[in-house]
């Protein structure tokens, strides 16, 4: 069964070599939300008040699989536990996370999927609304170098607890990517892009070959539509054709 869903995989990656293959994270190469995990996890360590930390993490959680969230206040929301502290601070917990959370995520199709990029030769780059304290250690789990998250302010060595530039979210992960293109030798025009959510649509619908991975609903009807790549990462039952 495995090589069957290796199989649809490979042929539902783009049939010719695309110098740069874009993913994003969450429920796309992960089997989860590392974002919202990290929430349920300071609540576990007890660095948050658990029952207001909760309310608030699933609402904006809700907001974003509906499309309505103000990433903005989120991210207010999100770094305000590290305010005051140091990137030395907080490595002890990234470490324990990656342990306690991430690793339980990891889809070993999507390992096969990258794989299959690196051999071809592509530049593989992630680009995810998650910040960057989270992502860049999943990253590097992945062996993936490149990244693009959302920033989080740092003044005198400290976090403040406010994001920092453009919000990697929607709109503004297009905006970030043709920064990071700037002085890159890969088109926009000839990239493809892996993702579950319908709030990637405008990077979805910039590259050449949009992929829908494990889709919400809103993504798989519009994939379907357009007639749009379509694979699961997840169990091979669930491989769309």
């Amino acid at each position: 069964m495995a090589g069957i869903v290796i199989q649809v995989l490979q042929e539902n990656t783009v049939t010719q070599a695309s110098s740069l293959a874009i993913f994003d994270l969450d429920n796309t190469l992960l089997g989860g939300d590392s974002d919202h995990a990290w929430g349920e996890f300071l609540i576990e360590r007890g660095l948050v008040d658990a029952t207001e930390h909760r309310q608030q993490n699933d609402a904006f959680y809700a907001a974003y699989c509906d499309g309505s969230l103000d990433i903005h206040a989120y991210l207010e929301f999100a770094l305000r536990p590290l305010a005051g502290k140091t990137p030395t601070d907080i490595k002890p917990l990234q470490r324990e996370f990656m342990q306690q959370m991430i690793e339980p995520m990891r889809l070993p199709l999507a390992d096969t999927l990258l794989q299959m990029h690196r051999a071809r030769g592509d530049h593989l780059l992630i680009i995810t609304a998650t910040n960057e304290l989270i992502t860049r250690p999943i990253a590097s789990w992945l062996g993936v170098a490149d990244l693009l998250a959302c920033e989080a302010e740092i003044i005198n060595g400290r976090y403040t607890g406010k994001p920092h530039g453009i919000p990697c979210f929607q709109q503004g992960k297009v905006q970030r990517l043709q920064a990071w293109l700037a002085d890159k030798p890969f088109m926009l025009e000839q990239a493809t892009f892996y993702s579950d959510s319908h709030n990637d649509l405008p990077l979805l619908e910039a590259v050449a070959e949009p992929v829908a991975v494990d889709a919400d609903e809103t993504l798989q009807a519009l994939a379907k539509s357009r007639g749009w790549r379509m694979l699961s990462l997840r169990e091979p039952k669930e491989t769309l054709d």
